[in-house]
């Protein structure tokens, strides 16, 4: 155990000089002791939570799963030890990006001044450099609350910036310090998310979800940058986690987790803790079984749960909220309209060929047409093609955009497949409609913009990648060739774009111009192949 101890210290010390070492250009170790302590606490922190959420798996009396394949005194399987281990890949993963853009940004990005500073979002570089000047400053730091609306709309993240700089202390601006806390606290989406799967459908769909947080590549440049989805994707999935446990195994831990889970959601974005108290609702219908629907307690809890993220944001509105909307239906009506003026907006702004579309088109399809366009984004073809980019944004457009073009195949076979395998009211079929909800929803708010709309939608990841994880193993399991089919489908439909890129960036003569003649051939394909592959099964 001492040894265990000695070498953890060491690898901690060695990691918090390298980063002081870093974020001062490679000139100095200043701040090593703020790094030192944060990666300590990081470290602590995901031992931790990473110990209460295993504890039940540990103990079979408290689990639910097989026992077939459930044995923790194992020398193979180390429950605790494997999702511990796969815990801290992910939050040296994120670190390591974040230490990457970093570095990299500086040198080889288009030189505007977030990146000169090494920031991969202009959001991110304007909200932390108001932190740190409210860190530096005599105010105290309930003023993020009030006073920097322009670079942080609620204040909370502000806040907790401002809170570790001025409790880290030291002469100059270390941003790298956020990222050590944004990447732990991220990879905790990686763990909620295995907990949530296991108790709905096995270790094999678990640790399969938990690889897919992991190494989602949104997911990462999230979880390495100062941004609230670094938060917001973790607890989401904490109370997710929480739901799972209180109905399965009707653990009062569960609705501990609910309720923290909402609670800290509240002063990084109201709005989402009112959508996340929504969708808990949602998918408690569809985990509870027929009979206890009827049970009065269960909804009272429930509800209970709403009405408290609700009356937090009616009651504490006004004191953490200033100057934003205190009520939920206000909220609501307020984010409508910011989405409608966004997708007007964006429509302006759209790219030449974006804009020929809108000029062939009614103007009552120009939402749906965004609607379905922003689904699609960060589109593969589009990346493969982008020649303007330089290299490293081109590394990062094509890096962002396969994660996608392999996750969204899965989902979109989901509901098919929930449907065909445990019907209409199944916990697959609640994931699916929360997942496509919250595509939808951010595709809608985002538009096609190339940044916001993935990044609204990496805040549900963890449920994005419980359903995937689902689909691949229960397909594989039932031999089923219809995931192979959505997946080869969906290829199909991407091919058909490429040669369309390759027009406008190559002397290529394509006779094909037009997106919908190009959109109809690639779903005409999909169509034929589906078509030849059922009739040769038979």
């Amino acid at each position: 155990m001492l040894k265990r101890i000695a070498v953890f210290s060491v690898i901690v010390v060695a990691l918090a000089l390298f980063l002081a070492w870093v974020s001062t250009g490679f000139a100095s170790l200043q701040n090593w002791f703020a790094f030192f302590v944060l990666l300590f606490l990081a470290a602590a922190l995901l031992l931790a939570i990473a110990f209460l959420v295993t504890r039940d798996f540990t103990q079979p009396s408290t689990s639910n799963l097989q026992p077939s394949t459930f044995n923790p005194q194992s020398s193979t399987f180390n429950l605790q030890s494997s999702i511990i281990a796969i815990l801290f890949l992910a939050a040296l993963l994120r670190l390591g990006a974040g230490v990457l853009w970093y570095t990299a940004l500086p040198r080889w990005g288009y030189g505007n001044p977030a990146e000169t500073a090494g920031y991969v979002m202009s959001d991110a570089f304007e909200r932390d450099a108001a932190a740190w000047r409210l860190a530096q400053s005599d105010r105290p730091l309930s003023d993020a609350f009030r006073a920097f609306r322009a670079v942080d709309q609620y204040g909370g993240l502000l806040f907790l910036s401002a809170g570790v700089y001025r409790l880290a202390g030291g002469a100059s601006h270390a941003p790298l310090l956020m990222i050590v806390l944004t990447a732990a606290v991220s990879a905790l989406a990686v763990l909620f998310t295995w907990g949530f799967a296991a108790r709905l459908w096995g270790l094999r769909v678990a640790l399969l979800a938990a690889w897919i947080v992991t190494l989602f590549p949104e997911a990462v440049l999230l979880g390495s940058s100062q941004m609230r989805e670094a938060f917001t994707m973790t607890l989401a999935m904490m109370a997710f986690y929480g739901l799972a446990q209180t109905l399965r195994v009707r653990s009062r831990g569960g609705v501990a987790w609910m309720a923290a889970a909402l609670l800290l959601s509240l002063p990084l974005s109201p709005l989402f803790a009112v959508m996340l108290a929504a969708f808990l609702l949602v998918l408690a219908f569809f985990l509870v079984e027929a009979v206890r629907l009827r049970d009065w307690r269960l909804w009272l809890a429930l509800g209970g749960l709403l009405a408290l993220s609700l009356a937090a944001v009616w009651l504490l509105g006004d004191r953490l909220l200033s100057g934003v909307a205190s009520d939920p239906l206000t909220l609501l009506h307020r984010w409508l309209r910011a989405a409608a003026h966004w997708q007007a907006y964006y429509s302006e702004r759209a790219s030449g060929w974006m804009q020929k579309v809108f000029r062939t088109t009614p103007d009552a399809l120009h939402p749906w047409i965004l609607l379905a366009y922003g689904v699609a984004r960060p589109f593969l073809p589009a990346a493969l093609f982008d020649v303007a980019a330089n290299a490293l944004w081109r590394g990062i457009a094509l890096w962002r955009a396969l994660g996608w073009a392999l996750l969204l195949p899965f989902l979109a076979a989901a509901p098919f497949w929930a449907r065909q395998r445990t019907g209409w009211r199944s916990p697959a079929m609640g994931t699916s409609l929360l997942v496509w909800i919250a595509i939808l929803a951010a595709s809608f708010r985002g538009g096609g913009d190339q940044w916001d709309n993935p990044r609204y939608r990496v805040a549900w990841i963890g449920l994005q990648a419980a359903l995937a994880a689902w689909v691949w193993v229960t397909a594989r399991d039932a031999r089923s060739p219809w995931v192979r089919r959505a997946v080869v489908s969906l290829g199909l439909i991407l091919l058909w774009w490429v040669p369309w890129y390759l027009r406008r960036v190559t002397p290529l003569h394509w006779p094909v111009a037009d997106v919908f003649l190009t959109l109809g051939l690639g779903t005409l394909s999909a169509g034929l192949y589906l078509l030849w592959d059922v009739w040769r099964a038979q």
